[in-house]
């Protein structure tokens, strides 16, 4: 609970929102008020406890949303208030980002701050551009100016001439639209017309763009690749190592922006693995996990979990799910050790993992089929299946056709949540690469979610890909096109058979 104010200056850095800070993190975790710039990346701000205030300052070249003096008074007000305030500002707070203006009117007010530095986009864009700004075989200097310059100052304060030929990497910040004047300006005093130039836009996210050239037309080459802003631009040798050490726009999923439908307490897991891959992760729950709206079966079923022969979950919902309940009834968790437990896949069987029990059976092909058929003589089994309120029923069939007693308890339930206005604009724009589902609820919700308009029309070109083919058969039943099932019915499978689909469909885009 917020008692005593204070503002937290942080650095959320350049785009890629690994790159924040474990200190940058600490602070977002222990938020009341969260002020944030345009740049900043969604996910971080996912990080704030619920509750966190937030409020938009972000400013564009087109736009302010609030002058600086009133972004000013504001951080002054929260942390008066007994807030503790975090100022989450792009890249690093006192480097080109009025973070020095901040601090004074904190200070002036005697208003408690501290400063946490972030990964400038100076260094990381070239960076994850393959681009080192220094080499020791190329230039031991470099220096970082903006392209931006306050308006109102009446004259400028770069001395172009030592610029230009005084370091060997020039790093420049915010020149997009000044990007003729600066050319203009190094070859005017000095700087070899044929010196290699790059240009970053949206340095170190899924969709940056990096464009290569030399001072004498690299102007006329960013016009072409319609560059714009946020960009870092880099003059010097070091550009043309670029070719050998590029490494993150050849990743397999690289630009791609893949919508994830799982839901937000699960979401970060495939989110990760397709940012380790490349790709743009979109979130976009299309389910919330509740509890049941009756309790009481599921507690019953807990009080006489010692009857049962075999346990099997198949998800890891359920298994949280039911350890939750158990541990709010102040049952002993050991006491799932009693009958043996099945798990349909390795991410089931890792969430019971997580919890210190032992599986005793993993089918080597995770359908329901397969683990029905894996438990041994099921005549007279008692059978215990924890499931989502609206699961299929053919495990619990089969069960049944193989002489065993089953009990099916609602564990949980799975709610929809409406696509938001942002999300319908992006699947209309185009701007959607992949969908994924990893879960027959995530389709059904996401469908309804689109309140009425026609799946096919709506997810258009984008490549649909399930995690498995009961996930697969509810998307075609509710008529979405179905790209992509995985074989390995998990999250690193799911991943695996996008990769090579995008492979496939990039090689005959080719042909």
């Amino acid at each position: 609970m917020c008692s005593k104010g204070r503002v937290y200056l942080v650095g959320a850095g350049p785009g890629d929102p690994g790159l924040i800070t474990v200190k940058g993190l600490a602070c977002l975790q222990k938020a009341c008020v969260i002020i944030y710039d345009r740049l900043v990346s969604p996910s971080l701000l996912r990080q704030a406890p619920q509750g966190c205030e937030m409020i938009d300052v972000g400013k564009s070249p087109q736009r302010h949303t609030l002058p600086q003096e009133t972004i000013n008074a504001l951080l002054v007000e929260k942390a008066l208030a007994g807030k503790v305030v975090v100022r989450l500002k792009g890249g690093d707070p006192f480097l080109f980002g009025r973070g020095g203006e901040e601090a004074e009117a904190l200070a002036e007010a005697g208003v408690p701050f501290e400063v946490v530095p972030g990964v400038t986009s100076a260094i990381a864009a070239p960076a994850y551009a393959g681009i080192p700004v220094t080499h020791r075989q190329q230039t031991s200097a470099f220096a970082v100016v903006t392209g931006h310059e306050d308006p109102t100052k009446a004259d400028s304060s770069l001395d172009w001439q030592k610029l230009a030929t005084g370091v060997g990497t020039l790093v420049c910040l915010m020149g997009v639209a000044n990007l003729p004047q600066i050319v203009a300006k190094l070859i005017e005093h000095g700087r070899d017309p044929r010196t290699p130039v790059a240009i970053v836009q949206q340095g170190t996210e899924a969709r940056q763009k990096t464009v290569t050239s030399t001072l004498a037309d690299i102007v006329d080459k960013a016009r072409e690749a319609d560059i714009k802003p946020p960009a870092v631009t880099i003059v010097g040798e070091v550009v043309a190592l670029r070719q050998k050490l590029r490494w993150f726009d050849t990743k397999p999923l690289f630009g791609k922006r893949v919508l994830v439908t799982r839901s937000r307490e699960q979401a970060s897991v495939l989110s990760e693995r397709l940012r380790e891959l490349g790709a743009e992760p979109v979130e976009y729950p299309a389910i919330e996990i509740a509890p049941p709206k009756d309790i009481a079966p599921l507690d019953e079923a807990i009080a006489r979990l010692s009857t049962y022969d075999w346990l099997i979950f198949t998800s890891a919902n359920g298994v949280s799910a039911l350890v939750d309940r158990m541990s709010e009834k102040g049952t002993d968790i050991q006491t799932l050790g009693k009958p043996k437990i099945a798990a349909i896949g390795p991410a089931t069987a890792q969430a019971l993992a997580g919890y210190g029990l032992r599986v005793d059976y993993v089918p080597e092909v995770y359908t329901t089929e397969d683990i029905a058929g894996g438990i041994g003589d099921a005549a007279r089994k008692r059978v215990l299946l924890p499931r989502a309120e609206r699961a299929p029923k053919q495990l619990a069939q089969a069960l049944r056709d193989k002489g065993a007693v089953v009990d099916e308890v609602v564990a949980y339930r799975t709610l929809a949540v409406d696509a938001a206005d942002e999300l319908k604009a992006l699947l209309r724009e185009g701007q959607i690469d992949i969908v994924t589902f990893t879960s027959s609820s995530t389709v059904r919700n996401l469908v309804a979610g689109l309140q009425g308009q026609e799946p096919a029309h709506a997810l258009g070109r984008c490549l649909v890909a399930c995690i498995g083919p009961v996930t697969a058969r509810t998307a075609k039943g509710l008529g979405v096109r179905v790209d992509v099932v995985a074989r390995e019915h998990t999250i690193a499978g799911l991943a695996e058979a996008i990769v090579t689909a995008i492979a496939e469909r990039e090689r005959d885009d080719e042909r």
